[in-house]
Parts: C-alpha cells; structure tokens; sequence
C-alpha cells in the first residue's frame, strides 16, 4: 500500500528588486521550496495526474505572487503561497512552504554585498483551516574568546579530554521558533528573537554548551511573547590551543586551531510551560 508521499518544488531561487523613483533600490534574494500533499494515490498507483498542479506551476506561482504581492516579511509570503495551493486545489490537503532569505549588506542606493548574520528562514504549513508559522535563522555563527569551562564531565577509560576553565566557545546558530499566535510584525519579531540570543550568547558565562543553548533559548521566549517553543541545534566548533613549545615558544591562549570535524553537536527546546504541541507546525507534509 502507498504510505505517506508529498510532492514539490525545490529550491526555487528568486531575486527581487524594487525600484524606488529616486534611484533607491530594495533587494530581497530567497530560496522557495514548495511541498503538497493530499488526495494522490492515483499518480502513483496508475500514472493519472489530474489531480496533480505540476512543480512548473508551482514555480511560476512563486514568481507571480513575488510580483503581485511581494517577497517579505518571508513568513507572509510563505502563508500566503501555503494558502493559495490548499484553497485552489481539490486534491491539496496540505501545503508546506519553506523560504531562505539571504542577506545582502548596502553599499549605496542601489549597490549591494553579499553577507550578513545568519540566513533567515521560515515554514508555513496550512491545513484548509490550520497556519502554523515556524520562523528561524541558519548560519548565525557565534565566538565567545573567554567566558567558558567544560570540565566535571563524565569519565571512563577511553577519556582524553583534559578539563579546562577557559577556552574559546564558538558555534553556527540553526535555530527554529514556533509562533502562537503569529505576531504582527514579522520583522520586529524575528529582530527581537535574533537580538536576544546573540545577547545570550554573548553575556553568559558558560560552564557548557547545553547551558548556553537554554540560556539562549530562555532569551528567545522573553523577547517575544508570541514564541510557544524554540529549537536550537548548536555545533561546538573546536578550537585547539597549538603546543609551540617545539618551537621554544609559549602561548598562552594566543594560537589555535580551528577544528572543523569531528564536532560536538549540542541540540534542544525550550517552551513555555503552557504551549501546546503542535507536530504538523514542524513535520513535512503526509
């Protein structure tokens, strides 16, 4: 028998410029990905499409409402095209939309360079009468010089790990938060969640890497009330004092290495004690 299936389109790449009148320009650069769900069995079971909306389609939609509508706040633009594939197929039962937004750094009215903290994301899941809005943020890479121990830990005879009490901490936030309800102002509430774990990050003396991921994650959730939980997936990216004395040089916490693999991979979530679970805001559509 079929089981659960979804189709799409991946990775659709939009770039939008809006021209102001005076030569200013804005630029929004996104990553779409589509995925449906529904009454399907028939396509795959005998190759009879008609309930099928081509992925073509699905593209061209993209770039049409980019146009009709706009591109941002993502999380809108997300909602919106979730919707529209629910509302206007029969055979659609259930709609994911995840976005990529990459930013871009102005270096005049109309010039720009790639670069920023961290790529914006966000997934939209409708259901005909249920929007879940999960937004988020890849790539925020993170570097504390002082401020960390690790030490206490557990031991066993293929331990090699010396305890230390200060070290480099350093990360690449992928994090995701749930609204409930969706806020306002997407914008403002993505600034605030992101301000308030860099501010985590940054001001918590950290006895391990799970500590910070709670702290940073506690921060999320009192900067935005409208957060019901936030997922957190820290890497722990290594840095390694050099032994120069080889070299009859000290170093006292000067040089590292910076490790790139194998790496700790610390992950969790932090809700409000009163938020209520919601599996269809995160799973892919069935």
């Amino acid at each position: 028998m079929l089981g659960a299936n979804n189709y799409g389109k991946a990775e659709t790449r939009l770039v939008r410029v809006t021209r102001g009148g005076d030569g200013h320009h804005e630029l929004v650069d996104l990553n779409v990905s589509v995925a449906l769900a529904g009454d399907l069995a028939a396509t795959h079971q005998s190759g009879d499409n008609a309930g099928v909306l081509p992925t073509d389609t699905q593209k061209n939609t993209v770039y049409a409402f980019a146009r009709e509508f706009g591109a941002v706040p993502v999380e809108a633009f997300a909602r919106r095209l979730a919707q529209h594939f629910v509302d206007s197929q029969p055979t659609i039962a259930l709609a994911r939309v995840s976005i990529e937004e990459y930013a871009w750094r102005r270096l005049g009215p109309h010039a720009f360079a790639r670069g920023g903290e961290g790529i914006r994301t966000a997934a939209v899941s409708y259901d005909g009468s249920r929007t879940h809005v999960v937004a988020g943020i890849t790539d925020l890479v993170l570097l504390n010089t002082t401020d960390s121990e690790f030490h206490g830990f557990a031991v066993d005879r293929y331990t090699t790990l010396a305890e230390t009490t200060d070290r480099i901490l350093a990360t690449a936030v992928a994090a995701q938060w749930r609204y409930d309800p969706a806020p306002d102002d997407f914008d403002t509430a993505y600034a605030a969640v992101k301000q308030a774990m860099i501010d985590r990050f940054v001001g918590t003396y950290s006895y391990s890497l799970q500590q910070t991921l709670a702290a940073m994650g506690e921060g999320a959730l009192a900067a935005c009330p409208e957060v019901a939980e936030i997922r957190l997936s820290l890497p722990n990216k290594h840095h390694f004092l050099v032994d120069l004395a080889p070299f009859q040089l000290e170093n006292p916490g000067e040089v590292y290495i910076a490790a790139d693999r194998p790496y700790g991979l610390i992950e969790g979530t932090i809700r409000r004690d009163d938020a209520v679970d919601e599996p269809l805001a995160w799973a892919l559509p069935r």
